[in-house]
């Protein structure tokens, strides 16, 4: 069984997943083009991080909310730790998201991801949750090497 709940990021489970996050996306993407948050950045009023544990309370997934002025939220950090894809944890992490960003008023997903091999599973998540393809967001730049989506939401 799979719970997800609003925790601190500044937590070493987290600190360790946010580590292998990072260390799968090292590889893929030139370090100029790789906008990771820390654990320090993402302890931010603005930012909510969403947790996923096991049933033996072992942190297996998490994925943030940060929102942005004007209505805007931006998916930050999702990541599902690799023994455990498949399970669908990265779809109720996404989820939790979307409806925490409805309930904010929030008219506006967007989100960056890589644009390599490697992102597909990530590319799969977003578009079957109904997730647009759209030009570069925020002020990320549009090097080729992000790929960006949308969903607009409604109340």
């Amino acid at each position: 069984m799979i719970t997800i709940a609003p925790e601190t990021p500044l937590q070493d489970d987290v600190r360790t997943m946010v580590a292998d996050l990072n260390a799968y996306m090292i590889p893929l993407t030139p370090r100029e083009f790789q906008f990771q948050l820390t654990v320090e950045q993402m302890d931010d009023p603005k930012l909510t991080l969403f947790v996923a544990r096991d049933a033996a309370g072992q942190a297996v997934g998490m994925g943030a909310l940060k929102q942005h002025d004007a209505g805007l939220g931006e998916i930050k950090r999702m990541f599902t730790r690799p023994e455990i894809r498949g399970q669908r944890v990265g779809v109720a992490l996404l989820q939790r998201i979307v409806d925490l960003a409805c309930q904010k008023a929030i008219a506006r997903l967007v989100l960056e991801t890589g644009e390599a091999p490697g992102f597909e599973p990530a590319w799969c998540l977003y578009e079957r949750a109904g997730f647009s393809r759209c030009g570069a967001v925020l002020d990320y730049p549009d090097s080729g090497y992000s790929r960006f989506y949308e969903k607009k939401l409604t109340a």
